[in-house]
């Protein structure tokens, strides 16, 4: 960590497709109120061993890891943490004692953003579990996994995906997660009518029309159950547009929605903690942090669409 640096840093969103990301005004505004000199970038990155590069490079404090980098960025590190390894997916990336450290801050965002809405009264508790349900099984939905069954009482996980050996990566992954949930793939119609209706829906995939018959398949299934009451809470990670098919859907059928950039401001707190140290980020202002966050999204030409 560079709590105590007045060098001049980076800070960096990588992945592919970021160029357009919402975060580096919020970013770039948390920085100046600390008085840091560092920048926060969005970086197209073509390889994962580039993203190793930049991580190691002496000007970067840190690095946000998006797709399609999170599990393949791993073994590159130096360490990872507890959390990195128990959800099986790096999304942040930090210095500690010289080393370059990876950890999962993204559990953090699905909490928060799923806990935004709803009845408290209604939610899973340790008395009344509840099912839960993931769209898609890449390197979010190890976070999701973990943030449902660890923190929000969610035993079983159903999860849709047209891909039957991710989903059998995604069940290795979930053996550390404590309890371990129970993952469910859920492939036809008769299957899902035979299941309880999730209280909690994450959607971890892009926003595009399903083309080939197995994600006609994943979206008729999601239209079952979004069908079904009682009416839980749907977050839907992606925000590219911000109003995704997934999002109108569900509130055409009755459900709380909450959009993916949310997911960004819950993680805030702790990112900083990690890159710049325990005393910084105690005069962080997370009101202002979230609203230059919601500015930059209602800006953003790349999002609203």
């Amino acid at each position: 960590m560079s709590s105590d640096s007045n060098e001049e840093k980076t800070l960096h969103l990588v992945g592919i497709g970021v160029k357009h990301s919402i975060a580096p005004p919020m970013h770039n505004m948390i920085a100046k109120s600390l008085g840091l000199p560092w920048t926060f970038y969005s970086t197209e990155v073509g390889t994962v061993e580039e993203v190793s590069e930049l991580a190691r490079k002496e000007s970067t404090a840190g690095l946000v890891v998006t797709m399609p980098y999170k599990n393949t960025i791993m073994p590159l590190l130096d360490d990872l943490d507890d959390l990195a390894k128990t959800i099986g997916a790096c999304n942040n990336t930090y210095r500690r004692d010289g080393k370059i450290v990876g950890t999962n801050t993204d559990w953090r965002g699905i909490k928060g953003c799923l806990l935004e809405k709803g009845e408290e009264s209604a939610r899973p508790s340790s008395d009344r579990p509840a099912s839960a349900l993931i769209v898609g099984a890449g390197g979010a939905s190890r976070a999701a996994a973990y943030a449902l069954s660890s923190h929000l009482n969610c035993p079983t996980i159903y999860v849709l995906n047209r891909d039957d050996a991710e989903v059998e990566a995604l069940v290795r992954d979930t053996q550390k997660i404590t309890p371990t949930p129970k993952i469910v793939h859920v492939k036809s119609m008769e299957q899902a009518s035979s299941l309880d209706t999730p209280y909690y829906i994450v959607g971890t995939v892009p926003d595009f029309e399903p083309q080939t018959e197995a994600e006609k398949n994943v979206a008729a299934i999601l239209r079952h159950f979004l069908s079904q009451s009682p009416k839980g809470v749907l977050l839907d990670m992606c925000f590219k547009p911000r109003r995704t098919r997934m999002i109108k859907l569900a509130e055409e059928l009755g459900w709380p929605t909450v959009e993916g950039t949310h997911v960004i401001g819950y993680q805030i707190q702790e990112q900083w903690r990690l890159w710049a140290g325990e005393e910084r980020v105690a005069r962080l202002d997370s009101d202002a942090a979230w609203k230059t966050l919601l500015n930059a999204a209602e800006e953003s030409t790349a999002i609203n669409f």
